[in-house]
C-alpha cells in the first residue's frame, strides 16, 4: 500500500505546480488587458521608429566620407599592377570578336579609362558614362553612328577614286536613315544590333547583383560572346553615387521634393489634381494649421475631382502611405491636411508636376 500511496502523492503535487503555472499565466493576460492605454503608448514611443532618427545633411556626409583615409593602399596598387599585366591579353580577345564585361567590388571607371588610354591607341574609343540618370541609349548610339559617318566621310575624301563605293553603301550619304532605324527599335535590339557589328567592341562593366539577368544564353553567345573578367578594385564608387541620395542622410528639401514629386507622378491625374487643390490652399492660407477636410472634399466635388467622399478618402489614405501630407486635429475638433513642405519647396513641386 505504501508504494501506491506515495505514487498519488507525486501525481498530486505536479498538478499543483502546473495549476499555479497556469494562475500566473492568467494574472499576466488579466494584467496586460488592464495596462492604460497611455502606457502602451509611452512603450511604443520609447521603442522608436526609423523616421525619428536625426539624420545629418546629405553634404555634410559626402563630406565626411571624403576624409576618410584609404585603407590597404600596397594590396590595392598590387591588385591594379596585376590587372595592368593583363591588357595585352583583353586587347587580343577584343581584336577576336569577343567583348569584355568586367565584374566585382568596387569602381572599374578607372580602370577601363587607363586600358582604353594605354592599350586601345590605334582605335577610336567611345565613353559612355552609365550611371548617368539621364543617359538614353538611342541618343548614343545615334552619337555613334554619326561619328563613324564623319570617319568614312573623312577616309574617302583622302581617297577621292572610291567616291562611287561609298554611294553603294551608303546611298542617302547621311545619317538620317540610321537615326530613323533606331527610333524605331527598342534600346534592347538597338544594343544587340550593334555588338554584332564586326568594327565594334565593348568593353563594359556591371555592379550590381542582378545585372547578368540583362541578358538571355543566346545574348550572352552569340551576340555581344561576353568575356567575362573578376577585377575588383575596391575602389570607392566616388563619381557612380554622387546622383544618388545616401541612405543615412536628410537630403534637404531638395531631395523631399524630389521623391514628393517621383510619387505623385506615379499617381493618377485626379489624385495629383486634388493634391494640387491642397497645396495651393496651404500656399495661399501659410498661417492655418491645415485645410479641414470637408473644405476639401467641397472644392474636390466643385472641380469635378471625385463623386464621393469615399473616393477623396482614398487619395488621402494613398497621400498618407506615401507621407505625402499629415494628418493633425484643428482647434475646434476637425481633421486637418497639411503638407510637410516649406513654401518655396511647394511652390518647385508644383511647377514640375504641371
Amino acid at each position: 500500500m505504501a508504494p501506491r500511496g506515495g505514487h498519488t502523492a507525486a501525481a498530486s503535487s505536479g498538478s499543483e505546480d502546473e495549476d499555479e503555472e497556469a494562475g500566473f499565466s492568467r494574472s499576466y493576460f488579466l494584467a496586460k488587458e488592464k495596462e492604460p492605454s497611455s502606457g502602451k503608448k509611452r512603450a511604443r514611443a520609447a521603442a522608436g521608429k526609423l523616421s525619428d532618427l536625426n539624420l545629418v545633411d546629405e553634404q555634410v556626409l559626402r563630406a565626411s566620407l571624403a576624409e576618410i583615409p584609404l585603407k590597404h593602399e600596397e594590396e590595392i596598387e598590387a591588385l591594379t599592377r596585376s590587372y595592368k599585366e593583363q591588357y595585352h591579353k583583353w586587347l587580343f580577345e577584343l581584336r577576336c570578336g569577343f567583348g569584355l564585361l568586367m565584374y566585382g567590388f568596387g569602381s572599374k571607371k578607372q580602370l577601363l579609362e587607363d586600358f582604353a588610354s594605354t592599350t586601345l591607341t590605334d582605335f577610336t574609343v567611345i565613353v559612355i558614362n552609365g550611371y548617368l540618370p539621364s543617359i538614353n541609349l538611342k541618343q548614343v548610339i545615334a552619337t555613334i553612328a554619326e561619328i563613324f559617318w564623319e570617319q568614312i566621310k573623312a577616309k574617302h575624301k583622302r581617297q577621292p577614286g572610291t567616291r562611287s563605293q561609298l554611294s553603294q553603301v551608303f546611298p542617302s550619304q547621311s545619317t538620317d536613315d540610321i537615326i530613323s532605324f533606331l527610333k524605331s527599335q527598342t534600346s534592347d535590339d538597338v544594343d544587340d544590333h550593334i555588338s554584332c557589328c564586326p568594327h565594334v567592341h565593348v568593353v563594359a562593366s556591371i555592379d550590381h547583383v542582378n545585372a547578368p539577368l540583362l541578358w538571355d544564353k543566346k545574348m550572352v553567345h552569340t551576340q555581344f560572346k561576353w568575356s567575362w573578367y573578376h577585377v575588383p578594385t575596391f575602389a570607392p564608387y566616388k563619381v557612380e553615387c554622387v546622383f544618388y541620395p545616401l541612405i543615412l542622410a536628410s537630403g534637404g528639401h531638395a531631395q523631399t521634393t524630389k521623391t514628393a514629386l517621383v510619387v505623385l507622378q506615379s499617381l493618377t491625374p485626379n489624385a495629383q489634381s486634388v493634391f494640387r487643390v491642397l497645396a495651393e490652399y496651404q500656399l495661399a492660407n501659410e498661417k492655418e494649421e491645415g485645410m479641414p477636410v470637408s473644405s476639401l472634399y467641397t472644392k474636390c466635388r466643385e472641380r469635378f475631382l471625385v463623386s464621393s467622399q469615399v473616393t477623396l478618402n482614398s487619395h488621402l489614405t494613398e497621400f498618407k502611405d506615401h507621407d505625402l501630407i499629415k494628418i493633425r486635429k484643428h482647434s475646434d475638433g476637425q481633421d486637418c491636411l497639411r503638407i510637410p513642405l516649406v513654401s518655396d519647396a511647394l511652390e518647385k513641386l508644383l511647377q514640375e508636376l504641371a
